[in-house]
């Protein structure tokens, strides 16, 4: 590969581009490509033509994604600063114009506020909050100087609609989607887009990879029940796949639309619209009665 990661020094290796037909292409940097989401959306563009840099913590896991010839795998943990900058740096000097950037890292983090140790609630930020901000900011200066480039960040129908036990997770997505409608005002005048992609579920293995747990007894009925209802066949029927998503992120790519939110899926969309129907009391006493027949 042209690509290479150092995972000792945390540093990142690119051959200079000299190929002419390679720099007319579309660049798009994606964040938590391992699996998922993240990973139908780089095989995705990478078919529609785009060069791909697909960067992830571990990029042993990238093996399928690096057999692709417009695919580029790098090493990157969006809690690391300083390996957030020289990577973005080294991408921008191999590629000159990158045309999209798609914050998609993320994990999730169930169960009771009291139950959740100071260091899971830390990194779930971190990742989830924090991360997104790191890698936005590392590209804000190429973008501006460049007088255009999209970010788009993966956020969740979880950012627009509350369940029990996910008060952390419904944190950060909440946060997202009032920081990227604040960013919008800051980049409009530097020819800037800024974009949320919000999912409902997914059939992937995120709830069981992506998935860090609090306990506490004194809630642990409630929770108990919760997840039966949560976890259902009848539930997750209705959850989409991880490449319709990326077909998703695609439109909100190159669709040219001054569109700030895509709700993605059919029970991120049904969610939604319930959501916006009913009044915060009308809401919370649905959810009750569905979740805990109360």
């Amino acid at each position: 590969m042209s690509i290479f990661s150092d995972l000792r020094t945390n540093k990142v290796h690119l051959q200079p581009n000299t190929d002419y037909s390679e720099k007319m292409k579309k660049t798009i940097f994606i964040t938590g490509a391992s699996t998922g989401l993240g990973k139908a959306t780089a095989l995705l563009f990478a078919k529609k033509g785009w060069q791909v840099i697909a960067t992830m913590r571990n990029p042993s896991a990238g093996a399928e994604l690096e057999s692709h010839e417009n695919i580029h795998v790098l090493a990157l943990d969006v809690t690391n600063p300083e390996q957030i900058a020289a990577v973005a740096k080294e991408a921008v000097g191999r590629f000159e114009i990158i045309d999209v950037v798609f914050n998609n890292a993320g994990y999730g983090l169930a169960g009771p506020l009291e139950g959740i140790e100071d260091e899971q609630l830390v990194r779930q930020l971190d990742t989830n909050l924090l991360g997104v901000l790191r890698i936005t900011k590392a590209f804000l200066e190429h973008f501006r100087e460049n007088k255009k480039g999209l970010f788009i960040t993966t956020t969740s129908i979880g950012g627009h609609v509350t369940l029990p036990f996910n008060s952390v997770y419904h944190a950060t997505k909440f946060a997202l989607e009032g920081w990227s409608e604040s960013m919008w005002f800051e980049l409009k005048p530097f020819g800037i887009g800024i974009k949320t992609v919000a999912p409902g579920g997914i059939t992937t293995d995120f709830a069981g990879r992506s998935l860090d747990k609090g306990l506490h007894p004194a809630y642990q009925e409630k929770l108990s029940t919760f997840i039966d209802i949560l976890s259902s066949p009848e539930r997750r029927k209705n959850y989409s796949t991880a490449d319709h998503i990326a077909e998703v992120v695609y439109e909100a790519a190159t669709d040219g639309k001054d569109q700030l939110r895509y709700i993605a899926g059919a029970d991120a969309q049904n969610a939604f619209a319930l959501r916006k129907q009913l009044s915060d009391e009308d809401y919370l006493k649905y959810a009750d009665k569905r979740f805990f027949g109360e």
